[in-house]
């Protein structure tokens, strides 16, 4: 069963778990289960995807109950009047705050614009060698992507050489390798937290959150924090 975190006659939010795909794709022909499939069998009727987040990240997850509020909302994501915020573990002890304005080229070669703002919550260091280092450095950090590019996050946070950990495209190998050995941890540790936006039939607003999953927790209790 998925925890269903909002639900009226337009609109329906599910918190995903890590490593499951919104919908159907061919570049996963293998998998069997889907986020929409799930749903819709758990509620008994049509959902549409108001947006997506990637396979290996959990969180706030938008469905429409009916095409003319998915292409409403679409839209809100489109034009980037959605609020998103999202907790994610990094490598290293990131600033106490930042901004990444750093244009990401899409599939085509075309850059697009691309903005992360994001605060530093936690940091951790833990006697733990790699490589010529004799401790290990980890960053609990908030982010609010204003622009919505594929894998903003994950190529934003690689860029500041502060990558996400259980990233396995963009992270580090080392640090992926290090968590899966001594931990037996292989998820991406990124989490969508929040969606806040003016509700397209009502124009009430809107803020769903997400708890973090068990994996997640489990991490979090490593590196010592609350």
């Amino acid at each position: 069963m998925l925890e269903i975190l909002y639900r009226d006659e337009h609109l329906i939010a599910i918190n995903k778990p890590h490593d499951m795909l919104v919908h159907r794709s061919s570049i996963a022909a293998d998998v069997e289960e889907f986020a929409m499939q799930i749903l819709r069998d758990q509620i008994g009727a049509k959902v549409y995807p108001a947006h997506r987040i990637d396979r290996k990240t959990g969180g706030v997850l938008l469905f429409a109950l009916n095409k003319e509020t998915e292409k409403a909302m679409q839209q809100q994501f489109m034009n980037n009047q959605v609020h998103k915020k999202y907790l994610a573990i990094v490598r290293g002890h990131t600033p106490d705050s930042g901004e990444i304005d750093y244009p990401l080229r899409k599939e085509n070669g075309t850059l697009q614009d691309a903005f992360t703002a994001y605060r530093t919550i936690q940091r951790a260091e833990l006697p733990v060698p790699l490589g010529k280092h004799e401790t290990s450095r980890y960053s609990l950090v908030e982010a609010e992507p204003t622009t919505g590019r594929m894998h903003q996050l994950r190529k934003h946070f690689a860029h500041i050489f502060h990558p996400i950990i259980g990233d396995r495209t963009h992270g580090c190998n080392k640090q992926n390798k290090l968590f899966k050995e001594k931990w037996e941890m292989t998820t991406m540790l990124l989490h969508a937290s929040q969606l806040s936006f003016k509700h397209p039939v009502t124009d009430e607003l809107v803020n769903i959150n997400a708890s973090l999953q068990p994996k997640f927790v489990d991490v979090m209790s490593t590196m010592g924090w609350a």
